[in-house]
């Protein structure tokens, strides 16, 4: 049984097994495992054992169970008079090659010894660093297990800097292993000079395959990542993950110029070697006979050994009479188009309505205007399109047959040829996707090189539009790869807000839905420009995706894209429905039991009507182009849309912690969707009588900002909080992840709160820095001596200037307010668990990309009521930082004093601690002061330009210095005073006491 057919029948569970196999040729064939099944044909039923093989279309049969289902069409034991032994010289010629060339095809990686990628950047070309992208939690094992891959195989190495920086999307395969892609159209492709060396062209290929009988194709194991970069040009392909930095030591896919920089490797290679050709990473040898062609497969793989590359032999074909490439079919006869190029249109069936014929007759005109006198074969055509009853007659049909002929000719086809700009439309309607590849002809006319067209699977039909649509580009990108590979291209799309998904210079959006996130990763590695076409102007596709006929989707591809589809879909629908208070069950029969929900379903499975709708109905109109169906559920992207009958319930739990309007938004976004779900928020906030009672009043200043800390638990600020409800509490802020530990005190000893932080300490680490006020807990000798065993910096704010530690005070007020709301709902440890559980999972503007203090922490979101959130729309930080006066060491300065009757005391600068903190010495000794508390001496010589700006408060209590009394008499002379006509008000000073605390408690 081949891997295609274990998919099939849905992946069933495969047991080990000891037993062989080998083929008609003697070659051995690879036994992965067995899988106890039960066949059955008709009535009959059997037993059996299917032994699981890694060659791919291998479904073999015994004679035992042939002859009890009755498969055989001739007797088993009948004389046949003729055998076909067509495959015998392809297996054998492998085999030979296989044994002599081991070193070619054997498992691993292989490496060029004879050249490396050099890229080169445009000459104003500026660094882009991207941050990383957010990673399914639930994947993150496998991605790491990638990471660690890669790097042993030396593709890539971690570092710790770079200036250029690109995001990865991960595509998870049907068999759960994870493919990682860096998307380097993030900035680095936009920046890099084109590699001047051009594909090669079609008939340049076919001269060296000309006289061949025999050939042979060979497809390197990961192409591109045998390809070695130049030291300096390593750091632009850097990536950013979960992990950090990592660069690229291997040339990997997505680069724009590695495809014409690995042909121009492909070409050095074979340039002396006759009868081979090369096309990016596949190789076709001819040969006139099976000797020939196994001299020449032995002088290519000779020079693939030379220069350390691999082949995957499993995609290797051997001694084939006909190969398809480029369009064409190769043979001992010549080259001929292949056949399947307009088979989308000599198949199409006749129209069955006026919108499949309107289709078919767009088609007609889009081409019209490149042949004359078509626009005459479709006139009986146009007169079904008017209003009159439709009636297919015989004359139609011929008419139609005529047209189809004259579209399949010479005169709208072309050959491909690299030197053409290309054109690649693409379509897609409820029944099935279409595209073509066309030329731009000199003359400006448009000639299509190839047509493609497949009905949808019922899945694929669930699909809202812009999913259709953007399937139908990626059906038509993978169907014409090797004709738009390597090169740049025009991809064409009615579909206009696919433009903002796929054109972004920025890469993937982040929030776009699961499905167009995983598709958009296939175009990572083309060089296009998406436009936007009117859909009455796009007849060449519309055409192909409404008349489907018998173009249905290959076998193994709707295997793996049904696995991929249902995997996907219900993850994605788990992971909605897991955030909220409700069940699968429940929301699926609320939503088949709401009026509007129903009347939406209908038309996501049909199409939507072109009138004007009023209220809810408007809102999800305006938004269709992103709903679509799971299992009776809508959903919005990744979010579910919730009926009517369970809003109130859901908005309930949303709020269970008490948070804020804007963070209450933030989590119910990540899971949840109808269209007043904003406006029923702050109508649950503002109506919220414990949120009410515990509202706080507005801030009237911002302490000064500490400096970013460079990870998490680098930097830590303690507490104390209390009495509250007659009970004392520590407070452990984090200043990188603002995650919160709250410990209830038995008592505010210095040896209860080294308890405490030791507890803390042996989970999370010890932090470089704590920060902490001037209570007598901290400034004790045994928390000295604990701080210096431990390492930690302990960092002590100013006295009576408790803003220092900020970070730790606001939290206090948030925690002091949460205890007030959750009064009543719980002991008291039963409140500070919900609130710190609600807290560390909720989105925070002040964490880095806006996450959540648990995912910043852990690079994980801890299992909550919500299970996961998705990160909050980033926000700028802004600066609200006052001008900062510095001083430097030596600078003599005034210190205020609190205590004496002299408010200000002479000193001279030390030490700074920080970027506001200085150590100061003077005749009181040596002590600590925040820049608002030092004053610099007026008696040193300044010029105007650098003189400090000081705090008000500060100058009116500053000395005036004394000025000597001169004696001597003066004579003077009043001078006339000019008194305004304006009212003088008195000066009323500023006047700041540092002792009052900034809340009661």
């Amino acid at each position: 049984m081949s891997p295609e057919t274990w998919k099939n029948i849905g992946r069933p569970a495969v047991f080990p097994t000891t037993q062989l196999a080998h083929s008609a040729s003697g070659g051995k064939l690879n036994i992965v495992g067995e899988v106890p099944c039960t066949v059955s044909k008709g009535t009959v039923t059997k037993n059996a054992t299917l032994y699981l093989t890694k060659k791919p279309s291998l479904d073999l049969m015994g004679l035992d169970l042939i002859e009890t289902l009755k498969l055989a069409d001739h007797s088993i034991n009948s004389i046949c008079r003729r055998v076909s032994t067509d495959n015998t010289p392809e297996w054998n010629q492998k085999n030979a090659m296989l044994q002599r060339h081991q070193n070619v095809f054997r498992e691993g990686l292989g490496e060029c010894t004879k050249a490396k990628a050099l890229l080169t950047l445009k000459p104003a070309a500026t660094p882009v660093f991207r941050p990383r992208r957010p990673v399914p939690y639930a994947d993150l094992p496998v991605v790491e297990q990638e990471l660690e891959r890669l790097q042993k195989l030396g593709v890539i190495e971690p570092v710790n800097f770079s200036e250029w920086a690109a995001p990865i999307v991960v595509v998870k395969k049907t068999n759960g292993s994870v493919r990682l892609c860096a998307d380097y159209s993030t900035g680095l492709n936009e920046a890099l000079e084109t590699h001047q060396y051009p594909l090669p062209l079609p008939e340049d290929l076919f001269a060296k395959l000309n006289g061949g009988k025999l050939f042979a194709k060979l497809d390197l194991s990961e192409a591109y990542l045998q390809i070695p970069v130049a030291d300096e040009s390593k750091n632009l392909l850097t990536i950013n993950t979960h992990k950090g930095l990592f660069r690229y030591n291997r040339l990997p896919f997505g680069v724009k110029t590695a495809p014409s920089i690995f042909q121009q490797i492909m070409d050095t290679m074979l340039q002396d070697v006759s009868g081979a050709a090369a096309y990016l990473d596949d190789i076709i040898i001819m040969g006139v006979d099976r000797v020939d062609l196994e001299k020449k497969l032995d002088q290519v793989l000779t020079r693939i050994a030379e220069y350390g590359l691999r082949l995957r032999p499993e995609k290797c074909d051997f001694c084939m009479q006909k190969v398809r490439y480029l369009g064409f079919i190769i043979d001992k006869d010549g080259r001929r188009p292949d056949p399947e190029n307009t088979l989308a249109v000599k198949t199409m069936p006749r129209p069955t309505d006026v919108t499949t014929l309107r289709s078919f007759l767009g088609l007609v005109s889009h081409y019209g205007a490149f042949i004359p006198n078509l626009h005459q074969l479709r006139a009986p055509l146009n007169n079904l399109v008017k209003n009159v009853k439709w009636s297919w007659s015989a004359t139609c049909q011929t008419f139609f047959d005529e047209i189809k002929k004259v579209l399949v000719s010479d005169l709208l086809l072309t050959h491909y040829d690299p030197s053409l700009p290309i054109v690649v439309a693409s379509d897609a309607s409820h029944y099935g996707i279409g595209a073509v590849i066309s030329h731009i002809m000199p003359d400006g006319s448009e000639k299509a090189i190839s047509h493609a067209a497949r009905s949808l699977t019922s899945a694929e039909r669930n699909y809202s539009q812009i999913e259709k649509e953007a399937l139908s580009i990626i059906f038509a990108v993978k169907k014409f790869h090797k004709m738009i590979f390597g090169r740049q291209f025009t991809l064409l799309t009615d579909h206009k807000p696919l433009l903002a998904i796929f054109e972004s210079k920025k890469g993937i959006p982040v929030y776009t839905a699961n499905r167009l996130q995983r598709w958009g990763t296939t175009l990572l590695g083309y060089d296009f420009k998406i436009k936007y076409q009117p859909t009455t102007d796009f007849g060449q596709a519309d055409a192909l995706s409404r008349l489907i006929g018998s173009q249905v989707k290959q076998k193994e591809d709707t295997l793996v894209a049904a696995i991929e589809t249902e995997t996907e879909v219900h993850r994605v629908l788990e992971d909605a429905v897991d955030g909220l208070p409700v069940t699968f069950k429940a929301i699926k029969d609320a939503t088949e039991n709401d009026k509007t929900l129903r009347e939406v379903s209908g038309y996501l499975l049909t199409k939507w009507p072109n009138r004007r709708f009023q209220g809810e109905m408007l809102q999800y109109f305006r938004r269709r182009d992103s709903l679509m169906m799971v299992d009776s559920c809508i959903m919005f992207g990744d979010r579910i849309i919730v009926p009517k009958v369970l809003r109130y319930k859901v908005l309930k739990q949303f709020h269970s912690g008490h948070p804020g309007i804007n963070k209450m938004k933030a989590l119910a976004g990540s899971y949840a969707y109808w269209p007043t779900m904003d406006q029923d928020i702050e109508n649950r906030c503002r109506n919220c009588s414990s949120c009410l009672q515990a509202a706080k009043s507005p801030s009237k200043c911002e302490p000064q900002q500490w400096e970013k800390p460079n990870s998490p638990w680098e930097r830590l600020h303690a507490d104390f909080a209390g009495p509250i409800q007659g009970k004392m509490f520590l407070i452990i802020v984090d200043a990188f992840t603002k995650w919160p530990e709250v410990y209830i005190m038995p008592n505010c000893t210095t040896s209860e709160t080294i308890r405490k932080l030791s507890t803390l300490f042996s989970s999370f680490g010890v932090p470089e820095t704590l920060v902490t006020d001037n209570g007598s807990q901290f400034a004790a000798e045994s928390f000295k001596h604990f701080c210096r065993t431990n390492g930690i910096n302990h960092l002590r704010s100013p006295p009576y200037h408790p803003q220092s530690n900020g970070q730790a005070e606001r939290f206090v007020d948030t925690f002091k307010r949460a205890l007030l709301k959750g009064g009543g709902e719980g002991t008291t440890e039963q409140v500070i668990t919900k609130f710190l559980t609600s807290y560390r999972s909720t989105p925070n503007p002040n964490v880095q990309d806006g996450k959540s203090p648990a995912e910043a922490m852990f690079g994980r979101r801890i299992r909550a009521v919500f299970d996961a959130m998705l990160p909050s729309k980033l926000v700028d930080e802004r600066s609200r930082d006052p001008s900062i006066r510095n001083f430097s060491i030596g600078d003599k300065v005034y210190i205020k004093s609190y205590m004496g009757k002299n408010r200000w005391e002479p000193g001279e600068v030390v030490q700074k601690l920080g970027r506001v903190l200085y150590k100061v010495r003077g005749a009181f000794g040596t002590c600590i002061r925040h820049t608002n508390q030092i004053l610099k001496d007026k008696r040193t010589v300044q010029t105007r330009s650098n003189r400090p700006t000081f705090p008000l408060d500060l100058i009116l209590d500053a000395p005036m210095p004394q000025t000597p009394r001169n004696t001597e008499k003066k004579s003077w002379t009043r001078k006339t005073t000019r008194t305004m006509g304006r009212r003088r008000n008195p000066v009323i000073k500023l006047q700041v006491d540092p002792r009052k605390k900034p809340y009661s408690g």
